[in-house]
């Protein structure tokens, strides 16, 4: 179809024809002027920017020399940045800057070019302060002025451009020194001896300390698109990190790590950023996670991250891989109007040995060259919102699918079927070798052992241990509940399977590698069933610690009482279940007459209160035994007179009890795992042992009465 011919007057054309001529005469007018006064308005800027610097940041910049280098390119000279009363901060040479000049039109200011000549970038950490800590107060005064409400993801938007438009079409970057001293302890220097880029391709060279490595960051860049790739390694060698060994004692390595951006955009009101982020070879070594390396061979996320007006979350539909196992998390933190926390992990139904094989070399030593077939699937759900609390939601699964152990470990989990051996372990170091069968005169098996003790130390420590499979997951709800409370570790979620598997199986320190090898026998064990609750339960009563150097409640009973175990009372019962969690201050509970201090009488009749009410023992108004329960002359002779003082403290043992009050001082791998002790000796607890005490003493046994009044109220 031909369109009909228009035909526009000649008085219109030459009518546009003026304007536009006018039009484009003003622009060159304006660009002439601009032109010719542009080293003006660039001292102008400078100065404005300077003087901001100055007032908003408090710090000094002085530029030596500066001056245009063609038409939209600064060249400037003998740079440096010095914050106040703060040692300098960077120092620069020789600077080429150029602008791209159609997005200026519209206010961005995108860079086209950047040429560096040796620099200096220098941090500095003493003691509390540093001559970064100008960021901050910046930081305060944004937060003071600014009472708008904050959205997120326009936060992240912008900051995301900012930082895109600030890569250059082309940079040359050549000698650039960054130095980190931080308090003179440990030191880390990296000298940029090139950093190219070049039609979106990244290159540089990195000498590590004086070229003790060096490394490289590689990639394609493209800054327009949002989209970037780059590779982090080094030549013929591992990245390492020795400022984290000489800061933190940790050792950490890695062949490459590779991170990736695909988009970043809007989707509804929240900014979308996917992209993806893979390691190799990683290599993590330190005292509180594993006494041995972990080694991750290959790892891999593929990530959907959301930032919303009031919280950043990584979305379900992310993936994290290891080796043929994935797993699908969903994080997310919420800032206003009250923080909440979210967490979701869910595992499809896969193959239980591809699962197996995918967790890190040297994080299940015991386990190693266990074979199992069939499959299993895995859920976790946490949920906590911080204006309530107590409405906290946890639940965990792993499910099994005709799941099957074929051929034993390095570790046989099923040892304690039969008589072994058991050696305990003080801070550390073991103490004696123990036999947990009939050839032990102290080997009390299960029916021989009085139900009042049974009963109460269930009733105690884990109530539900018949029917549940290794765990319990309201009290771990409780557990994260009350420690978010007291914003400390005061409360854990041991249950007796767990006690036993730790004892029994794994060595005693105290890791994060530990403890979760630690859940995962404990799985293995309850739900294919390797050891039947009984047997949990008898080899239980025969290892735990319950006084100095006293072990199994055989020797428990005969230590206190001068009793077998069938003969325990209600009472007698009570007591030795209640000194399970501290076991080494059991003495201090006694009178000088023998009899028990009257702050552990609260305690009886919770304790008893509860068991009646169960059906365990009758009821009773006395006191449930409290009265009667009387320490054998024989030990009466070794208790301090009633107004000593005595550090209970220094006797605490470093067990995992299911409740237990934790040292405030304890940093948070202290709380969670305790802190290394120097070995005590093993003989009986005497008056000489503990006459030494100070002042401290009284304070620690006030804290146990109060903790026992707690829980009976």
């Amino acid at each position: 179809m031909r369109l009909p011919k228009i035909n526009i007057p000649k008085k219109y054309i030459k009518a546009g024809a003026w304007v536009l001529g006018v039009f484009l005469v003003l622009i060159i007018i304006l660009g002439s002027i601009a032109y010719s006064k542009r080293e003006a308005l660039l001292k102008q800027m400078i100065a404005k920017a300077i003087k901001k610097a100055d007032t908003d940041y408090g710090l000094a910049i002085k530029i030596g020399d500066a001056g245009f280098n063609g038409l939209s390119t600064v060249h400037m000279k003998n740079i440096s940045v010095v914050p106040k009363d703060r040692d300098t901060l960077s120092t620069v040479n020789d600077l080429t800057v150029g602008v791209k000049l159609f997005p200026l039109l519209f206010g961005d200011v995108k860079l086209a070019e950047v040429v560096l000549n040796t620099g200096k970038v220098n941090v500095v950490l003493k003691d509390s302060l540093t001559n970064l800590d100008f960021i901050l107060k910046r930081k305060k005064k944004d937060k003071k002025d600014n009472k708008a409400k904050i959205d997120l993801s326009e936060i992240a938007h912008d900051v995301l451009n900012q930082v895109l438009n600030k890569i250059p079409d082309d940079m040359e970057m050549k000698n650039l020194l960054f130095t980190l001293n931080d308090n003179d302890t440990a030191k880390l220097n990296l000298m940029t001896t090139t950093a190219t880029i070049d039609g979106g391709d990244l290159k540089s060279t990195i000498l590590v300390n004086d070229h003790e490595a060096t490394w490289h960051i590689d990639g394609k860049l493209k800054p327009g698109k949002k989209q970037m790739d780059v590779i982090f390694f080094a030549d013929g060698q591992k990245v390492e990190l020795p400022y984290l060994e000489n800061k933190l004692h940790a050792k950490l390595s890695f062949d490459t790590v590779r991170t990736e951006m695909k988009s970043a955009e809007y989707s509804g009101d929240n900014f979308k950023i996917t992209g993806s982020w893979s390691v190799k070879n990683l290599l993590i070594n330190h005292p509180k996670i594993a006494s041995n390396d972990i080694i991750v061979k290959n790892a891999k996320i593929d990530a959907d991250m959301l930032i919303g007006p009031n919280f950043v979350a990584l979305d379900s539909t992310s993936t994290v891989f290891l080796k043929d196992a994935a797993i699908h998390p969903y994080l997310k933190y919420t800032l206003s109007p009250h923080k909440i926390y979210e967490v979701k992990l869910h595992a499809d139904e896969q193959d239980a040995q591809a699962v197996l094989n995918a967790f890190p070399e040297g994080l299940f030593e015991s386990l190693d060259g266990l074979q199992v077939k069939g499959k299993i699937k895995y859920d976790l759900n946490f949920y906590l919102d911080s204006s309530t609390p107590d409405s906290l939601k946890f639940n965990s699964s792993l499910t099994p699918y005709n799941f099957k152990i074929v051929k034993w470990g390095k570790l046989n989990l099923q040892k304690i079927n039969e008589t072994f051996i058991y050696t305990p372990y003080e801070y550390g170091k073991p103490m004696r070798d123990i036999t947990i069968g009939p050839a032990n005169p102290n080997y009390t098996p299960l029916a021989q052992i009085s139900s009042n003790f049974k009963n109460a130390l269930l009733t105690s420590e884990d109530p539900s241990f018949y029917t549940h499979k290794g765990f319990v997951e309201e009290s771990i709800r409780k557990s994260f509940v009350i420690n978010f409370k007291e914003k400390k570790f005061v409360r854990g979620g041991s249950t007796i399977s767990m006690q036993l598997v730790k004892n029994v199986f794994l060595s005693r320190q105290k890791t994060l590698a530990r403890k979760a090898e630690e859940i995962l026998i404990v799985w293995l064990i309850e739900n294919n069933r390797l050891i039947s609750k009984q047997r949990m339960l008898e080899v239980y009563f025969n290892i735990i610690e319950m006084g100095k150097n006293i072990y199994g409640i055989g020797e428990a009973s005969r230590q206190y009482f001068g009793k077998s175990p069938a003969d325990l009372s209600i009472g007698e019962g009570i007591f030795l279940a209640n000194i399970v969690p501290r076991p080494k201050i059991a003495m201090f509970k006694f009178r000088g007459d023998g009899g028990l201090k009257d702050y552990m009488l609260p305690y009886f009749r919770y304790m008893g209160r509860i068991m009646a009410k169960r059906g365990l023992t009758p009821a009773d108004t006395s006191g449930y035994g409290f009265y009667n329960v009387r320490l054998r002359e024989g030990l009466r002779r070794y208790l301090l007179p009633d107004s000593a003082k005595v550090d209970t403290a220094a006797f605490d043992t470093d067990t995992d009890a299911p409740v237990k009050m934790q040292d405030e001082s304890k940093n948070l791998f202290d709380r969670l795992f305790g802190r290394s002790k120097k070995d005590t000796t093993t003989k009986q607890l005497t008056v000489q042992d503990t006459v030494k005490k100070t002042r401290k003493e009284l304070r620690r046994e006030r804290r146990e009465k109060r903790r026992l009044e707690k829980e009976a109220n």
